[in-house]
């Protein structure tokens, strides 16, 4: 099996279970967190238009509160991650603002969601220590992105009822519209 094999997608009824909190960080949590990193990394081998730039630990069937995010969405060859236990968005600023999302759980389906444009995270980095980020834009939409995943919501969740913004990637690497049916007919809605 490889690493990408870890992943669950969507129906899995897993993808809507609440994950939970971490209290101690301890050497089988650190393992869920390198099985993290080579999932996504494994997925995104043979995807020469798509780079794996999150994960929450729910999508490898763990359900702890962590979540890793590239550390650079633009450099594919950059393979590190930054690592956030028990993250909580504190703050959502700025405007609300649709934009195209993927997800290793939702396979070959993207779709235009509205999300704010700037937030603020606390969290524990993987050695126990607090952290605090200021984040806008595209880290913004990732970091919200991800902490729904521990609240077991999934990107489709927040459009279910727009059929219009739903997309699917070419081979070009171009997204455009997916049929609405097509979508229904994918098993993706709870």
């Amino acid at each position: 099996m490889s690493q990408k094999d870890l992943i669950i997608t969507l129906p899995n009824p897993h993808l809507h279970q609440k994950s939970k909190k971490v209290g101690l960080i301890t050497d089988e949590l650190h393992q869920v967190i390198d099985d993290m990193k080579a999932a996504t990394l494994d997925w995104e081998a043979d995807r020469p238009h798509e780079v794996g730039v999150a994960l929450a630990a729910i999508q490898i069937d763990q359900p702890y509160k962590i979540i890793i995010i590239r550390n650079d969405f633009d450099n594919k060859q950059d393979k590190t991650f930054s690592v956030f236990i028990n993250p909580q968005i504190v703050k959502k600023e700025g405007e609300i603002q649709a934009d195209y999302e993927g997800c290793l759980s939702v396979k070959d389906i993207y779709g235009k969601v509205p999300r704010h444009s700037k937030i603020r995270l606390k969290a524990l980095n993987e050695n126990g220590q607090p952290v605090r980020v200021r984040a806008e834009g595209f880290l913004a939409r990732v970091i919200q992105h991800e902490v729904d995943h521990n609240a077991g919501l999934v990107f489709v969740d927040y459009i279910k009822d727009q059929p219009d913004a739903f997309f699917k990637l070419g081979p070009d690497g171009k997204l455009s519209n997916l049929p609405y049916e097509q979508v229904q007919k994918s098993g993706i809605f709870r």
